[in-house]
C-alpha cells in the first residue's frame, strides 16, 4: 500500500471521533503555543539588546561588582577612581570618562517603573548616548550642574504623562523639573529618566559616590585590551558591550530552561492525551485491525497506521501551537511595545522547528504502546470481539 493511502486511512480513523480528535488536539495545541511563547519571550530580548546595545552607551563600564549586581548597580563606588581613569587616558586612549549614577524607580505598576541616570551636566547625554536627540525643550547643559531637573526618554514621558514643566517627584523630599523629553530612539534609552548627577547624588544619598564609570576609546576595537587593563590597575571590575551581551545571554539561556521546563510538564500532558486517544481508538477498532489482518495485512502496516495516526493528530496540533503561538507573540509585543517601545518576543526558524519537532517526538512517543498492542493483537480474538 501506497504511504498516501497510509495516511488517508490515518486520517479517516482520527475523523470517526471529530469531539475526541479535536479536543486532544486543542491540548496539544495549548502545550505547544505556551512553549512557543514563552520561549519566543528569550529570542526577542536577545534581539532588542543586540540591535540596540551596539549604537548606545559606553565602550566599557567600570564599577565595583561588575554585572553581579545586575544592570542597575547601586552607588557604592569612590567617585575618586574618575580622576585615577582619567590620569591613563593619554595612555590607553580614552577619549571621554564620565562617572554614572543609576537607580532603578519601581512601581507595582510595570508602566510606572524606569531608570533614573545621572550624569555630569556639563557633557551632556552625547557624553554617552550620541544619538540621543531632544523632541521638546531642550538637554541638560553646564548650568544645569545642581539643578533640580531632567531629561525625559519618550517612553517614560508617555508612561508617567510628563512634558515640559512637568514636576517628577524622586522621593519625599527631592523633587525635580522636566526641562525637556527626547525623540523616540531605543527601547532602552526611551525608559531613562536622565539628571544632573549632582542632582541624583544628593537624592539617593550617595554624595560622592557613583555607581559606575563609563568609558569612550577613540578606538572601540581596543575595547577588550584597555578594559583587562584598567582592571588590573584598578582593581576593579572594567566590562565591554561584549562582555554584557554575554552576560544577558547566558541569563536568558537560564531562563530559557527554566521555561521550557515549565512547557514541558504541559507537553507531556497533551502527549498522555494522544497516548489515550489513540489506545481508545485501537480498542473500539479491533475487529477492524483483526479484518484486516484476516485480509493479509501484516503487524507491520497495522503498527504503521496506528503511529501515522497519532503522529497525525500531533502534527495537527504542533501547527495550530505554532498558529496559537504567533498570536500569542502578537499580543505580547502589542504590549510590551506599548510599556517600553520594544518587541521582547520573537518567533525564529529554530524555535518553529523546535516546535513542531517536538510535537512529532510527542506523537511519536505516544503511538508506541497502542501500536504495539494493536500489532500484537492475534486475528481470531480480534475477529471474536463485538
Amino acid at each position: 500500500m501506497k504511504t498516501a493511502d497510509l495516511w488517508l486511512l490515518a486520517w479517516r480513523g482520527l475523523t470517526r471521533r471529530p469531539v475526541r480528535t479535536l479536543l486532544t488536539a486543542l491540548g496539544i495545541t495549548v502545550a505547544v503555543a505556551s512553549m512557543v511563547v514563552f520561549l519566543s519571550l528569550g529570542e526577542g530580548i536577545r534581539k532588542v539588546f543586540t540591535a540596540e546595545l551596539g549604537g548606545i552607551g559606553p565602550d566599557i563600564q567600570v564599577s565595583l561588582n561588575g554585572l553581579s549586581q545586575g544592570f542597575a548597580p547601586q552607588a557604592n563606588l569612590d567617585e575618586a577612581v574618575v580622576s585615577r581613569i582619567q590620569g591613563l587616558s593619554g595612555e590607553l586612549g580614552l577619549s571621554n570618562v564620565t562617572p554614572v549614577v543609576m537607580s532603578l524607580r519601581g512601581s507595582l505598576d510595570v508602566a510606572q517603573s524606569t531608570v533614573l541616570y545621572g550624569l555630569p551636566a556639563a557633557g551632556g547625554l552625547s557624553a554617552i548616548f550620541p544619538k540621543t536627540q531632544v523632541a521638546t525643550g531642550r538637554s541638560l547643559t553646564a548650568a544645569d550642574e545642581t539643578g533640580a531637573v531632567a531629561v525625559v526618554g519618550a517612553k517614560s514621558a508617555e508612561n508617567l504623562r510628563l512634558s515640559v514643566g512637568s514636576t517628577l517627584n524622586l522621593n519625599r523630599q527631592s523633587r525635580v523639573r522636566v526641562i525637556g523629553v527626547l525623540a523616540p530612539e531605543s527601547g532602552l534609552v526611551d525608559n531613562f529618566i536622565f539628571l544632573p548627577i549632582r542632582t541624583l547624588q544628593r537624592a539617593e544619598g550617595a554624595t560622592g559616590r557613583v555607581s559606575l564609570v563609563a568609558v569612550k576609546l577613540q578606538n572601540p576595537r581596543n575595547a577588550a585590551a584597555v578594559a583587562k587593563t584598567l582592571t588590573e590597575r584598578l582593581k576593579l571590575e572594567a566590562q565591554t558591550q561584549s562582555d554584557f551581551l554575554s552576560f544577558v545571554d547566558r541569563a536568558l539561556k537560564i531562563s530559557d530552561a527554566v521555561r521550557f521546563g515549565i512547557s514541558l510538564i504541559a507537553l507531556i500532558v497533551g502527549g498522555l492525551a494522544v497516548a489515550n486517544t489513540v489506545m481508545m481508538g485501537v480498542f473500539e477498532r479491533t475487529r477492524e485491525f483483526g479484518t484486516l489482518r484476516a485480509m493479509g495485512a501484516r503487524p507491520g502496516f497495522v503498527r504503521a497506521l496506528v503511529l501515522s495516526e497519532s503522529l497525525l493528530l500531533s502534527l495537527v496540533g504542533g501547527v495550530g501551537g505554532l498558529l496559537l503561538g504567533l498570536a500569542g507573540i502578537w499580543a505580547v509585543n502589542l504590549y510590551t511595545q506599548d510599556l517600553a517601545g520594544i518587541d521582547a518576543a520573537a518567533l525564529t526558524p529554530a524555535l518553529t522547528a523546535l516546535a513542531l519537532g517536538i510535537s512529532l517526538l510527542l506523537g511519536l512517543l505516544s503511538g508506541l504502546l497502542p501500536a504495539r498492542s494493536a500489532a500484537r493483537m492475534p486475528i481470531t480474538e480480534a475477529l471474536g470481539r463485538v
